[in-house]
């Protein structure tokens, strides 16, 4: 089970953590990934980290301004978002895929348990 938290009100320009803590074990071949979906949209990939390798993906709208990082010691997974923009807003998940695949890390139909979401929304 995942559970996130974090989501909010921030301004443009402005800066926000989300956490996605693990119930029980993460496993070394599992992927934990962020997307989001925004009022009207289709669920976006945001940011994936494969636990054992700690190799990261991310999505070419948030490279540069978000950062996925895990936390070993606590099976937590975080997002860091920097810099947000009203582009951003929008309820964002956080999902685990058992069976990690670079090729299908960016596939939301591969994850198969997902938190509830969490509203993060981008003043301008």
């Amino acid at each position: 089970q995942l559970v996130e938290s974090g989501g909010g009100l921030v301004q443009a320009g402005g800066s926000l953590r989300l956490s996605c803590a693990a119930s029980g074990r993460i496993f070394s071949r599992s992927a934990i990934a962020w997307f989001r979906q925004a009022p009207g949209e289709e669920r976006e990939f945001v940011a994936s980290i494969t636990w054992g390798t700690g190799t990261t993906y991310y999505a070419d709208s948030v490279k540069g301004r978000f950062t996925i990082s895990r936390g070993n010691a606590n099976n937590t997974v975080y997002l860091q978002m920097n810099t947000l923009n009203a582009e951003d807003t929008a309820v964002y998940y956080c999902a685990e895929d058992l069976n990690s695949d670079p090729r299908t890390q960016y596939n939301w139909k591969v994850y198969t348990c997902w938190t509830r979401g969490t509203l993060v929304t981008v003043s301008s």
